[in-house]
């Protein structure tokens, strides 16, 4: 695998070695010591989750507060997404700037995001299978988030706003400038 750091300290592109031949491919999608020697990150991912949507879905932007902080490795396996992450570190270099990606089931890219970060993604092809390992359970108590459309995260989400499906829950969560601590 080949580690890719970004603006944003912590957040990693992995890119796999992938092993093609007539019959398909092969990679290894996660090698907890392989991960551990090439970011640094000893990582007890504990929860794998999977979501499919369509064609201008955004989920996010999505994080757990507090204690029950989650770091994520993500990746598509059907169709593409823009992943997005944002800093939320108080103390960071870098709080309050995102860092984006086009990850897809042909590059076959993943997203690692430390603890620290709210996390969303748009679908960009017809449909999207997007899976994602997390270092804590899920707890519905410590649900937070940040607006998609935030106009000082200044995000691009490679498509028209005014065309994205998103939750009734994600357009009620806060701007950046109005929201609460996060435990960061």
């Amino acid at each position: 695998m080949t580690i890719i750091k970004t603006p944003i300290e912590g957040c990693l592109l992995i890119k796999p070695r992938i092993f093609n031949d007539d019959r398909g491919y092969f990679f290894e999608a996660f090698n907890r010591q392989k991960f551990a020697d090439a970011t640094g990150f000893d990582i007890d991912f504990i929860q794998d989750n999977q979501s499919y949507s369509t064609k201008g879905v955004l989920r996010g932007l999505h994080l757990q507060k507090g204690e029950h902080a989650q770091a994520k490795l993500v990746r598509v396996t059907k169709g593409a997404v823009l992943d997005v992450a944002v800093d939320l570190r108080k103390g960071s270099a870098t709080y309050g700037q995102h860092y984006s990606v086009v990850l897809s089931e042909e590059n076959n890219d993943q997203f690692f995001i430390p603890r620290g970060f709210a996390h969303g993604f748009i679908v960009l092809s017809d449909e999207a299978v997007f899976q994602y390992k997390c270092d804590n359970y899920y707890n519905k108590e410590s649900e937070g988030g940040l607006h998609y459309a935030d106009p000082d995260l200044n995000i691009d989400w490679n498509m028209s706003i005014a065309d994205v499906l998103v939750s009734d829950k994600d357009l009620e969560l806060p701007f950046l400038k109005d929201a609460s601590d996060f435990g960061f």
